[in-house]
């Protein structure tokens, strides 16, 4: 449903599809319907909403909930919803041409519902699924409720990472025109609910499964504590969506995708689970595929689809992979350009291989360059290690993803100012997309244990003004909350989001670089804080000094290699006077990208 991203096909349901369709001694015949595209064709045909609306909606606004409140009017009945109230606790947050927006869909997705339901009533099957994440809610439960009323035959189930524990249980207890609620992963309770409701068994046995009794009560069974082994992880089936998308309007503007996952939970967050991430919901637990049956899938659904640009929804890279899969890939010789989730403190190495095999951008969780505020994360990284990813990077030419979070308990402002400083010495590194106050996120340890500093919370605002729910039920249908703020504020918190401004807009006209001449180095740039660097390392001590530094080290390793020497102590704070190096929790390493022409790549 809307609205998952367009140039993706849903992994969910073609992962349900082979669930079911693969089911032993079963001849169930699947149909995905990709209700995204088709809802945008409606709104770029008749309304000219391109491809950036959409996104705003998919991607940019999910924190205000604007993608879920404009299917509310459809949810209720209604043409319109609460709309004096969404423009009041929005007008600070949104753009008023983005307010307009908004408020102009509401009826449009609700004529769109009533008539896309009439068609999905006369051509589905006995059986109707959503899966919803993010902002799926309201359209999944508004089609929903308008298919019900007319075809009260239809068996409808929902499922997804908006259906995870506490979630899926309130939303069919609120919502009587769900059937069935799946809580969990889905390909092993779909196909057993299929089985059961042709030989009308019973259903308390399905793990995780919401249902009704004979009177109409709902009946919520316990989920399982042990998640579908790696073996039981079946390959997607995306028949149909290539096709759909050739025929969408958003093919003028967007190039497909192939989305795949190697693995599932997170190996880092098994032993030092970050406090603010509520991503895995109830399974944390690392399963990977084997490296043999990953390539086999990669493989044959690019060859099949005819598309190599493939996203990778792995919460973290299998680190085996580097020495099996990534390799075989490489050597293959297919012009992969692959996106995945990596951890920050990857060696130099490490991104070659990755690079080698097609990897183009990386989204590494780097989150902030304070130690100390990554260390509150538990992110098992130093601020100088983050700068070093972003510099070996550049170096390779890997695009980078990253967030700056802030508003962490125990923070303060001396663990940001000391870092604004060096800002403008890493504005040829890439930026982040954005520095943003974290959020309280449902299956995070900073929800499940108020005490590490959050006790404080309600339901964030954007489900009080798109459902019609008492406050108790909406605390367990959200996954967003509100608490008091925590960690910096006031002047530094202004400080912090114009240095990362300044960052970003200096970025597209800044660059540095060092070139091999012999026995020197030679350090070529320009940054608008640092104009026309043009510096010449020679004699041993500047050169190995350099060299040394490629990776984050101590003021105490450093005196122990080079002595106690007072030109150490000088050399290191000319260097980062002059924004070559970044000094951060007693560490040091240079920002100097390796030469490879990437100043000749960036938009100016």
């Amino acid at each position: 449903m809307p609205w998952a991203s367009l140039d993706f096909p849903s992994l969910a349901c073609g992962i349900l599809k082979s669930a079911v369709e693969s089911a032993p001694e079963r001849t169930d015949s699947v149909t995905v319907l990709n209700a995204n595209l088709d809802f945008f064709d409606r709104l770029n045909g008749r309304f000219g909403v391109d491809t950036e609306d959409y996104d705003f909606f998919s991607l940019e606004s999910y924190f205000q909930g604007c993608g879920d409140w404009v299917f509310a009017a459809a949810l209720y009945g209604r043409s319109r919803w609460r709309v004096a109230e969404f423009r009041e606790r929005r007008a600070t947050r949104l753009s008023p041409e983005r307010l307009d927006l908004c408020e102009r869909l509401q009826p449009r997705a609700a004529e769109w519902i009533g008539e896309y339901a009439a068609e999905l009533a006369r051509t589905c099957g006995e059986v109707v699924g959503f899966t919803t994440t993010f902002q799926q809610n309201t359209a999944s439960l508004a089609l929903a409720g308008e298919l019900r009323r007319l075809r009260p035959d239809v068996r409808i189930v929902l499922g997804g990472a908006n259906c995870d524990g506490a979630q899926g249980a309130a939303w069919h207890r609120n919502f009587p025109c769900l059937d069935y609620v799946v809580r969990g992963e889905g390909e092993a309770a779909l196909p057993e609910l299929l089985e059961r409701l042709d030989n009308t068994e019973e259903l308390s046995g399905i793990a995780g499964l919401c249902w009704r009794d004979e009177s109409g009560n709902p009946v919520v069974n316990p989920m399982t504590a042990t998640p579908l082994d790696a073996t039981r992880i079946v390959a997607p089936d995306f028949d149909g969506y290539p096709e759909r998308f050739d025929r969408s309007a958003a093919s003028n503007r967007l190039e497909p995708k192939l989305v795949l996952e190697g693995a599932r939970g997170c190996w880092w967050g098994e032993k030092h689970h970050c406090t603010f991430c509520g991503l895995n919901g109830s399974f944390m637990k690392f399963r990977s595929k084997t490296p043999e049956r990953f390539y086999e899938e990669l493989v044959e659904l690019a060859g099949r689809h005819r598309l190599l640009d493939v996203y990778l929804v792995d919460n973290i890279l299998d680190m085996e992979y580097l020495r099996t899969l990534l390799p075989r890939i490489a050597d293959a010789g297919y012009d992969f350009r692959i996106q995945c989730e990596i951890k920050s403190n990857m060696r130099y190495e490490q991104l070659r291989e990755l690079v080698r095999a097609g990897v183009v951008q990386v989204q590494p969780g780097i989150e902030n360059l304070s130690s100390r505020v990554l260390d509150i994360m538990k992110k098992g990284v130093s601020g100088c290690q983050n700068v070093r990813m972003l510099r070996d990077a550049r170096s390779l030419g890997l695009t980078v993803m990253w967030n700056l979070l802030y508003g962490f308990p125990g923070e303060g402002a001396e663990d940001y100012i000391p870092l604004l400083d060096q800002f403008p010495a890493l504005a040829h590194l890439p930026p982040m997309d954005g520095a943003n106050r974290i959020a309280l996120e449902r299956f995070s340890p900073y929800f499940d244990f108020p005490e590490l500093g959050f006790s404080e919370r309600s339901p964030d605002d954007q489900y009080f003004i798109t459902y019609d729910l008492p406050r108790e039920e909406l605390a367990d249908v959200a996954y967003l909350f509100e608490t008091s703020p925590a960690g910096i504020g006031g002047t530094p918190e202004r400080k912090l989001l114009h240095a990362v401004e300044e960052w970003s807009t200096a970025h597209s006209r800044s660059w540095l670089k060092y070139v091999l001449a012999g026995d020197e180095i030679v350090i070529l740039g320009d940054r608008p804080a640092f104009p026309d660097t043009e510096l010449v390392l020679a004699g041993s001590f500047e050169t190995e000094l350099f060299r040394v530094l490629d990776q984050p080290r101590s003021t105490r390793y450093l005196k122990r290699r080079f002595g106690d020497d007072p030109k150490l102590t000088a050399k290191l704070d000319e260097w980062t006077a002059s924004g070559l190096v970044f000094t951060e929790g007693g560490e040091y390493v240079h920002v100097v990208a390796e030469d490879n022409n990437q100043e000749l790549f960036q938009l100016r």
